[in-house]
């Protein structure tokens, strides 16, 4: 009798098995896929980059690569042009799969945006290519509505994976960005297995990440802990700044009627703020710049003027991501407080490079695992602490305008919202 128990207690597991099996097999799928595009689209990047920086000239054809942005989304994106914010409406309530052309049109577009001086990220290019892609085999497989809940997940995991190098931080990015203050744990396995695959498959195209040190850490004491909790909230007022401007600039180029006009009239303020500075330091990546944040001493007013362009850039309709911008933003914040904050300046550079982004996207928990795997575990406490308090000093709204309030993070925010 009891040697039957078991037999059968074996067969009731047959149906995990199968299930298991099947989303290991779609993680390889899409994580290959993403990987390898991943790799494309960071190959072409780089070498855009260097093509601009070698030829600063053509930023003068900014407003002319605005204009074929523009054009392009306006006759042959349009079903697309929310980016981000549509791949989380599908999240929420699907209604039709991610058209395919969402992948192509945000890489052009974003390299375009890269190649002639525009100041945006990657980010937001590898969420919505991996989404596109991985939402794929929605119609291929002819999936269930839950389930491709499921698949964009993993997708965005893949696509943030891949093209920061943090499978970690990107599978959890992918399951906290939907719904503020709550997570879906149901797709926890899926998305850590497809982060993997797609980091896997990126590296293996021999495409490096740029390597970030903190060599030194202060030992924790009641007055460091003050000066992080100090640190974390300007790091969130910085963070509410920067969504305010995105939301601010997006309003005033709505006043533009005709949406292709909106990049080219950008691109003309953009090309003669770089004229007028004399520098391309605040364009582009900027990932130099954020690797000097962590030693050497930069402009105190570099965090603002890099917010600004990019606020702009994005909000008159180049393409891109915010998240490397935030990277720099608060990695020159962290520098530009070593002048009176008693903390290493690496240790205050890396403080700022994640808890900025986690106070604009709320996502504290991605940020927290992703500052320790770029800058070391022993990090960690310092790193969660800024993320922590910057996400509740950034208002209850971030860049992400689909993102669906869970919770508030504080009674402040509630009773504020009643006004």
């Amino acid at each position: 009798m009891t040697h039957l128990k078991s037999i059968i207690a074996q067969l009731q597991q047959i149906p995990h098995l199968s299930y298991l099996l099947k989303w290991v097999l779609l993680a390889l799928v899409i994580g290959v896929s993403v990987g390898s595009a991943s790799a494309f689209f960071l190959t072409s990047l780089n070498w855009v980059t260097n093509f601009r920086e070698s030829n600063t000239w053509i930023i003068a054809l900014l407003p002319l690569g605005g204009l074929i942005i523009g054009l392009t989304y306006h006759y042959y994106g349009t079903s697309v042009v929310k980016g981000n914010n549509l791949l989380l409406e599908e999240l929420h309530t699907p209604t039709q799969i991610i058209p395919f052309k969402m992948a192509p049109l945000v890489i052009i577009g974003t390299l375009v945006t890269h190649l002639l001086g525009g100041s945006a990220g990657r980010e937001g290019t590898a969420v919505q290519m991996g989404g596109a892609i991985a939402d794929r085999f929605t119609h291929i497989f002819k999936l269930i509505e839950t389930d491709r809940k499921i698949i964009l997940i993993m997708g965005i995991s893949a696509g943030f994976a891949s093209v920061f190098g943090t499978p970690l931080a990107g599978a959890i990015f992918a399951l906290e960005v939907m719904v503020l203050g709550r997570m879906r744990y149901k797709a926890i396995a899926q998305s850590f297995i497809v982060a993997y695959i797609a980091d896997y498959t990126c590296t293996a195209w021999q495409i490096t990440h740029t390597q970030y040190q903190i060599p030194f850490i202060s030992a924790m004491q009641p007055v460091i802990l003050l000066w992080i909790v100090f640190t974390g909230i300007l790091f969130g007022i910085t963070a509410f700044l920067f969504s305010q401007s995105m939301h601010f600039f997006s309003g005033l180029f709505k006043h533009i009627k005709y949406p292709p006009l909106r990049p080219v009239i950008g691109g003309v303020f953009i090309a003669l703020a770089v004229w007028t500075l004399g520098t391309t330091k605040y364009i582009g990546l900027g990932i130099p710049t954020i690797v000097e944040a962590f030693s050497i001493q930069q402009p105190e007013y570099a965090f603002l003027l890099k917010l600004i362009i990019t606020a702009f850039t994005l909000s008159a309709g180049f393409k891109g991501g915010e998240v490397t911008p935030l990277f720099f933003i608060g990695a020159t914040l962290g520098n530009a407080l070593f002048l009176f904050v008693p903390l290493p300046m690496a240790l205050l550079a890396g403080m700022g490079f994640v808890a900025v982004f986690s106070g604009a996207t709320n996502t504290p928990i991605a940020c927290t695992v992703m500052g320790m795997e770029l800058f070391g575990y022993e990090c960690g406490l310092y790193i969660g602490l800024a993320c922590f308090i910057a996400y509740l000093f950034s208002g209850n709204k971030g860049i992400y305008t689909s993102q669906i309030v869970g919770g508030p993070k504080h009674y402040f925010y509630t009773w504020l919202s009643k006004k």
